[in-house]
């Protein structure tokens, strides 16, 4: 059997270390379509090294090791076709006010869950990261494996997304994604061919290259932290999403935020390190590509905030 669940959750923790710098940095923000218009302070603080702060999501790169959703099938009890792979969803908690600009640390990544989804076997990969002074962030992929599911295993949560809430949203942005950004991207350490290579796109059944989920989740994440959070990244706590469809390079990303909950979205919530209640928000956001019609591509989009 392609994917053995009982195989790859014993396995022991894949343990790396890692490293990153500015030059990391900026290549990520580039990469995920910051620097327009390229003298703007707003994008200056994503590009110059000399007014540099770190986008939370740079997490999913920092070190340029393997994706997630690639990392997921290299551990004992997993073998199969990458064309069957797709990424289902992402979350982010961060343990520090601000990932570091330049840093090293250890990374420590398992399979924490497998799922039997009947047409498709589901895996969620979490990579836990510390350095000298204690852990940074954790980060969860979740991994869809078409034509591998079927053995009687545990269904798990539903993966169906959510739909958007049905009032209008407080702000919608728009960003424009180049046609090279996946190409740009994939400079982070994503190089599957399905983000480059026509004629492996067309394996995986799609009509070309397809922009990689996580950039468009980097993407995201940089709309609303300079929408709602006038570009102060060290707010950010927690990111969470599910790929509900694919984006092309060229098209434009609509993105739509509604505050939670309460007064301008205030509530409160427990501090992960000291038990001790914090004042957070939250935002929903829901994002679509804009020339088919409004397609979802991002849905069950949540990002916590301070």
């Amino acid at each position: 059997m392609p994917v053995d669940a009982a195989g790859a959750l014993a396995a022991a923790p894949r343990v790396r270390e890692i490293a990153w710098d500015h030059k990391d940095v900026q290549l990520y923000h580039l990469g995920i379509g910051a620097g327009r218009p390229a003298t703007d302070p707003g994008e200056l603080r994503y590009t110059l090294e000399s007014r540099l702060h770190v986008l939370p999501s740079f997490a999913t790169v920092a070190g340029g090791g393997v994706p997630g959703v690639i990392g997921a099938l290299s551990v004992p009890g997993v073998d199969v076709d990458l064309a069957h792979v797709l990424h289902g969803g992402q979350r982010l908690r961060l343990h520090r006010p601000a990932v570091p600009v330049r840093g090293r640390a250890t990374a420590s990544s398992r399979v924490v869950a497998v799922y039997d989804k009947g047409s498709a076997a589901v895996l969620v990969l979490r990579t836990e990261v510390a350095d000298a002074d204690g852990p940074l962030w954790t980060e969860e992929a979740e991994v869809f494996v078409r034509g591998e599911g079927g053995w009687g295993g545990e269904r798990g949560p539903s993966g169906r997304p959510s739909p958007p809430p049905a009032e209008p949203a407080d702000h919608v942005v728009e960003r424009a994604v180049r046609e090279d950004q996946a190409l740009l991207y994939r400079l982070s350490g994503d190089w599957n061919p399905l983000h480059a290579d026509p004629e492996f796109a067309a394996r995986a059944g799609f009509e070309r290259p397809v922009l990689h989920g996580l950039c468009t989740y980097g993407a995201a994440l940089k709309a609303v932290v300079d929408t709602l959070l006038d570009g102060d990244v060290t707010r950010v706590r927690e990111y969470r999403t599910r790929f509900a469809g694919v984006v092309y390079p060229g098209e434009t990303l609509r993105v739509r935020m509604w505050r939670g909950p309460g007064a301008d979205g205030a509530g409160a919530g427990e501090t992960e390190e000291t038990g001790e209640t914090a004042e957070t928000w939250e935002a929903r956001v829901a994002v679509s590509a804009v020339e088919r019609g409004d397609a979802p591509v991002l849905a069950d989009t949540v990002v916590r905030y301070g």
